[in-house]
């Protein structure tokens, strides 16, 4: 049984990207964030059409249902200056967080004294751009995220730029890695890396990159799994030659070090989308994507052998207007089944709208 849903829609609006965000959940009270901005006034059906002279404000939602209904309203976080995150290479420069973030003491040295393993704990990962003057911040929180604390400042890693977007594994109370996404030489995203606090995130140091510097396009948007034998899993998108894909990456030796493991999408449409990887609990993994060609959707694929090998792609929907689409996040509900949230469009000149899909695999 497979069902859609829309989590938020609003007329001349341009809601997106999932992915940039974060989800969390526990149980059937599931949380995920995104950004609100508006279309463009021409409604052209170019890629992105959004208004760039009007901001992107960040949005969260929640479930307590599975994800049958939703409620949103304005993420409740401390926003730098006044502004959105996340979505500067989306807005003109005078919306931009980034400039905001030159200014001292905008964002706060990470406190320490937390506990990761809070059963309500979440991190919320966020950014200004995505190439080198790029800065990366978090927020926590301990009360399913109904409020945050924050925003406290990540390191650069050594890197000309950071994009954090969420993406962590809790190890303890004291430990958590995170899966950033760092610049290349070139000073364009990107090359994945993680970084770990050990001291209830007073200090986070580099760790190890995950999988070499890409020589041409890039790689960027981490999603990572710990399996029960102590394998660390992460899909990554690439893009650039020979096309977008989605790969995995392996680690055996707690994150230290990473070996390539499998394609598990080799082609993901124009432009490429990022993966929503989950352990399902028969130990299968799921990939979910948002397929950029025509006919444009969501699409997911399964692995039953830890990640070595993938079924063809499974269409969860295929009736988008155009490929501006995608961006999902992805959990695994009580009963067993997925629900993945994206962003979605039925016309190329209609709204972008938060939709999601209910699927057994």
């Amino acid at each position: 049984m497979m069902k859609h849903l829309v989590v938020y829609r609003e007329p001349g609006r341009f809601a997106g990207w999932p992915a940039n965000f974060g989800m969390w959940s526990w149980g059937n009270e599931i949380v995920f964030g995104f950004t609100a901005g508006y279309l463009s006034a021409k409604r052209e059906a170019g890629f992105h059409a959004v208004a760039r002279n009007r901001p992107f404000v960040p949005m969260q939602a929640r479930t307590t249902d599975g994800g049958f209904t939703w409620e949103v309203a304005p993420t409740p976080c401390e926003l730098p200056g006044g502004r959105g995150f996340s979505a500067d290479e989306h807005v003109a420069g005078a919306l931009q967080v980034g400039p905001i973030l030159e200014k001292p003491g905008v964002l706060s040295d990470p406190p320490g004294g937390l506990n990761f393993a809070h059963p309500d704990f979440a991190l919320m990962g966020a950014r200004s751009g995505l190439e080198a003057g790029a800065r990366s911040w978090f927020y926590v929180s301990t009360d399913r995220c109904r409020s945050w604390q924050g925003p406290y400042a990540l390191p650069s890693f050594g890197y000309l730029g950071v994009a954090a977007r969420t993406d962590y594994v809790v190890t303890d109370a004291n430990t958590c890695t995170l899966f950033l996404t760092g610049t290349k030489r070139d000073d364009m995203e990107g090359t994945v890396f993680c970084a770990r606090t050990s001291d209830g995130g007073r200090t986070f140091q580099f760790h190890a990159a995950v999988g070499p510097e890409p020589a041409e396009g890039f790689a960027i948007m981490p999603a990572t799994v710990r399996l029960a034998d102590g394998t660390w899993l992460t899909a990554i998108r690439t893009g650039g030659r020979p096309s977008p894909a989605i790969e995995i990456f392996a680690s055996t030796d707690d994150a230290r070090t990473w070996q390539h493991r499998a394609t598990a999408v080799d082609y993901t449409g124009r432009g490429g989308n990022p993966p929503a990887l989950v352990l399902l609990p028969d130990g299968r993994l799921c990939v979910v994507y948002g397929y950029r060609d025509a006919p444009y959707g969501i699409r997911a694929v399964v692995s039953d052998d830890g990640g070595h090998t993938w079924c063809p792609p499974l269409v969860l929907r295929s009736d988008a207007g155009n490929h501006d689409i995608g961006y999902p996040r992805a959990t695994v509900l009580p009963d067993g089944r997925v629900l993945a949230v994206y962003y979605y469009n039925d016309r190329p000149d209609g709204e972008r709208y938060i939709a999601g899909t209910i699927f057994a695999v």
